[in-house]
C-alpha cells in the first residue's frame, strides 16, 4: 500500500505546489479577491504581534510560501500529517476569499464558484484523510494504551513474583529455625 499512498499524497499536494508557487510570483493577481479576508485577520494579526506584516499581498506571499513548502513535505513524504494539516489551514482562507458563490448575482459565476468551492472542499476532505493516515501503523493513542497495558501487565507480574519470593524466603527461613546446628 505504501507505493499508492506515496503517489496519492503526491498528487493531492501538486495544486498547493503549483499554484502557490505561481501565486508567490504573481500576488498582485489576487490581492483584490483576497482583501476581504485580510481585512478581517489584519486586526487580528497586529493584536497578536505589532511586527506582523498586514498589507494583503505579503499575506498571499506567506500563505503561497507555506503552501509550497507544506506540499513539497507532503509529497516527499517528510512528515505528511503534519503538512496535510499545515495545508488544510491554508486552504481555509483560500476558499472563503477566492470563491464566495453566495455573494455572486450572476448564475453562471455563481455555479463556477460554487464548483471551485466544493473542489476545495473535496480537497480539505482529502487533507484531512492524510492528516489522520498512520501510514499502516497503529495509532499514537493505540500505541500509548497498548504501552500502559503492557507496563500494567509488568508490574503484575513483578508484584506476583516479589510476593512468591517472600512467601519462599519465610519459608526458607523456617525451615532454617528448625534445623540443628
Amino acid at each position: 500500500m505504501k507505493p499508492v499512498r506515496s503517489l496519492a499524497r503526491a498528487m493531492l499536494s501538486g495544486i498547493f505546489v503549483a499554484s502557490g508557487f505561481r501565486n508567490f510570483q504573481h500576488p498582485e493577481r489576487l490581492a483584490a479577491t483576497a482583501k476581504p479576508v485580510t481585512d478581517r485577520v489584519t486586526p487580528l494579526l497586529e493584536k497578536a504581534d505589532p511586527r506582523i506584516p498586514t498589507d494583503t499581498e505579503t499575506l498571499i506571499r506567506i500563505n503561497s510560501a507555506v503552501q509550497v513548502g507544506a506540499g513539497l513535505m507532503l509529497a516527499t513524504g517528510r512528515f505528511p500529517r503534519p503538512a496535510a494539516l499545515v495545508l488544510a489551514g491554508t486552504l481555509i482562507p483560500v476558499t472563503l476569499a477566492g470563491h464566495p458563490f453566495w455573494n455572486k448575482d450572476d448564475p453562471a459565476a455563481r455555479q463556477n464558484d460554487q464548483t471551485q468551492f466544493l473542489k476545495n472542499l473535496g480537497l480539505l476532505g482529502g487533507l484531512l484523510l492524510a492528516a489522520a493516515d498512520t501510514g499502516g501503523r497503529p495509532s499514537l493513542r493505540w500505541r500509548t494504551g497498548h504501552r500502559v497495558g503492557q507496563s500494567r501487565r509488568s508490574v503484575q507480574r513483578a508484584v506476583r513474583t516479589a510476593r512468591r519470593e517472600a512467601r519462599i524466603a519465610v519459608r526458607s527461613a523456617a525451615t532454617a529455625r528448625r534445623l540443628p546446628g
